[in-house]
Order: structure tokens, then sequence, then C-alpha cells
């Protein structure tokens, strides 16, 4: 039996639905939780500057910083505030640009941290192209260097 315009019709929305659907996965914005001082101004501007890029922010306000820290690894690369998204762990001010990356390659790696607060990070003022050093933080706790930004 030949195939009637309908059903070839038909075949061709279903496929373009599918499609569509996969692709509106895929470009969902990333959600995160972000741990951060109740009292810590540019953790709001950090905040500001992710939602602006399209991340989902679910900001959780701490007294005691050093044991999010603890828990998520991050101690020896400290910055103000911590951030949980997907299975890796992100530490300070983190342009969106390395977040990206890292969520695109899926490294094997604990997560990514920007340690201080650099005053041209992103929501510490503006970012000056080539000035950020952004660490890898390995699955053993230690750093090492993941890009330049």
């Amino acid at each position: 039996m030949k195939p009637t315009l309908s059903s070839r019709l038909q075949t061709a929305l279903f496929g373009l639905t599918a499609a569509l659907s996969t692709a509106a996965v895929l470009a969902a914005p990333p959600n995160a939780t972000l741990y951060k001082s109740p009292y810590c101004g540019c953790c709001e501007e950090y905040v500001k500057y992710l939602k602006q890029n399209g991340f989902n922010v679910k900001t959780i306000n701490k007294d005691d910083m050093n044991t999010v820290k603890t828990q998520y690894g991050t101690r020896n690369v400290a910055s103000c505030h911590t951030m949980q998204i997907g299975q890796y762990v992100v530490e300070g001010h983190v342009p969106v640009a390395a977040i990206r990356k890292m969520l695109k390659e899926k490294p094997a790696i604990k997560g990514i941290a920007l340690p201080g607060m650099p005053p041209n990070s992103p929501g510490m003022g503006p970012e000056k192209p080539g000035s950020l050093n952004i660490t890898a933080i390995q699955k053993d706790g230690s750093a090492r260097h993941y890009m330049k930004l």
C-alpha cells in the first residue's frame, strides 16, 4: 500500500515534534543552588549575572559558609559563595563561559573555582579579559589550572 500524503505528513510532524522536544531539553537553562552569607552584596550581584545569562539559581543563605565549603571540598580555593550545578561545584565569581565549558565538556573533575574575590570578576566589577585564572578542583581535592578568561 502506497503511503498517503496524510501518513507522510503525520510521520514528518512526529519527527519534527521529537526533534523540537529534544532540543528544548538540551537548551533548558542550567539549574543551580548557590550558598552564600546573608550579608554578602557581591553574591547577590553574581546571582543577577547568572540569571541574566540564562541560569536558574536558587539561593540559600548560610551563616556558616565554612561548613558548606568543607561539604563541597572547596576550602583550599575558597571565595565568598559556593554553587552546586549538576554534578559539579562552582566556587566564587566564575564567569559563565567557564561554567558552560565545564557543563558541555563534562570533565572528570569535582568542579571549578575562581579563588578569592578578584575585583574584575562577575559581580565584583567590570570584567577584564585575560585576567581571570579559573582553577579545576580535582576529585582528590587538589587544584589545577583550568582556563584563563
